[in-house]
């Protein structure tokens, strides 16, 4: 591929002598600018270029065209003011003295206009370059609307959390994952607690005194960080008027605010726990005789009770003497002290003090609760059969 040029050349008078021919060899040129016009129109980054001597587009790539919605008759012979780049950009002014001046533009913001109306989110920068020897301006371009509306959609959804979060009756704070220090909490929090919010920011749960028992926090960070996820655990809360809370705490992982917290909900079971107590201890007031009892029933109070002395010892059967649990399986038959001393042949005063130790090892006081942590182990009398004296 040859450039060819002309040239006439006259004679003393002026007239035309010869006409000269210059041919250049331009195939390495050519290639390039084939190459260049091959990686421009297949570069998926945005890209337009114009010349700098009257700043209008001689190129534009399809990257571009698919950004914006333009047609290529769109953006070719239109200036850089008709079309501006720069629209709204953090320094246009900068931006078009170093237009003028041909020379690098940094990369910046823009919103650049589109041809069905509003606009896009993008980065624009300029770099010099040459385009059939012709001085140009490369502008490419990164969009950044999936960036905007990816905020804008965390943005909406963390304010919906904030307003449900605070509006919710429930007593909830948010902690960070790391510590369990205390973020956020909502008004029912405080309410509950009689805490305000600036005696529990900030600090982790460990130091807020909430827990009456000081290892609760331990174990709750144990379980988060191995699955994430905290139902309804049961755990006694300080109030700041001194009182203790039955509560059940659930928990949640989640991310907010790009940093990963838990949100934990508190369920305040006093009310709920003292009526169980009350029930039971009415059923134990007038049950002189348990024997007629089912044992589902038995059962079911058992558990009343294993649930609310969590923190209970555990004493088994094989703890107790076989005079205790001799005495203790007559009782289960439904034997007053009397009938027991009778049976087993012991003193009415000797069934009374192994029946007092008895209560005192079960951590029972009445012979109805003796006769549930029993029934509550498999136990009914059936083995007492010692008929010795002792």
């Amino acid at each position: 591929m040859h450039r060819v040029r002309s040239l006439v050349l006259t004679d003393a008078r002026g007239e035309p002598d010869c006409l000269v021919l210059i041919i250049a060899d331009i195939t390495e040129w050519a290639s390039a600018e084939q190459r260049f016009e091959k990686t421009f129109n297949a570069n998926p980054a945005p890209a337009v270029i114009c010349r700098l001597d009257d700043l209008r587009y001689i190129k534009v790539n399809q990257g571009f065209m698919e950004m914006t919605g333009y047609a290529r008759d769109d953006v070719i012979g239109r200036s850089v003011y008709e079309l501006d780049v720069f629209e709204g950009a953090e320094a246009r002014k900068t931006a078009i003295e170093k237009l003028g001046e041909g020379v690098t533009i940094p990369q910046m913001q823009a919103e650049l206009s589109l041809p069905a109306g509003g606009t896009k989110l993008v980065i624009v920068a300029g770099q010099p370059i040459e385009v059939g020897e012709e001085d140009c301006m490369l502008f490419s371009f990164m969009d950044l609307e999936p960036r905007r509306k990816a905020e804008d959609a965390l943005r909406q959804s963390e304010e919906r959390f904030a307003k449900a979060f605070q509006m919710t009756p429930v007593p909830t704070l948010v902690c960070s994952a790391d510590a369990l220090r205390v973020m956020e909490v909502n008004e029912a929090f405080v309410t509950t607690t009689g805490l305000a919010s600036e005696e529990l920011l900030g600090k982790s749960l460990d130091e807020t005194g909430l827990f009456e028992d000081r290892a609760a926090h331990t174990r709750i960070q144990d379980a988060l960080r191995d699955s994430g996820v905290l139902r309804s655990t049961e755990l006694r809360i300080h109030r700041k008027q001194g009182e203790l809370l039955d509560c059940l705490l659930s928990a949640e992982s989640l991310t907010l605010h790009g940093q990963p917290c838990h949100l934990m909900a508190l369920l305040d079971i006093t009310d709920r726990k003292r009526s169980e107590m009350e029930l039971v201890g009415a059923i134990e007031t007038v049950m002189q005789d348990a024997s007629w009892f089912s044992q589902t029933l038995i059962e079911k109070l058992a558990n009343v009770r294993r649930g609310n002395a969590p923190g209970a010892e555990a004493v088994a059967l094989a703890d107790l003497t076989a005079r205790e649990r001799d005495a203790l399986g007559l009782m289960c038959e439904g034997l007053s002290d009397k009938e027991i001393a009778t049976r087993l042949g012991l003193a009415t005063n000797t069934v009374r003090n192994h029946v007092a130790s008895l209560y005192s090892k079960i951590d029972v006081h009445s012979r109805a609760e003796a006769i549930v942590w029993a029934r509550e182990r498999g136990y009914f009398g059936s083995g007492s059969s010692s008929q010795k004296s002792g």
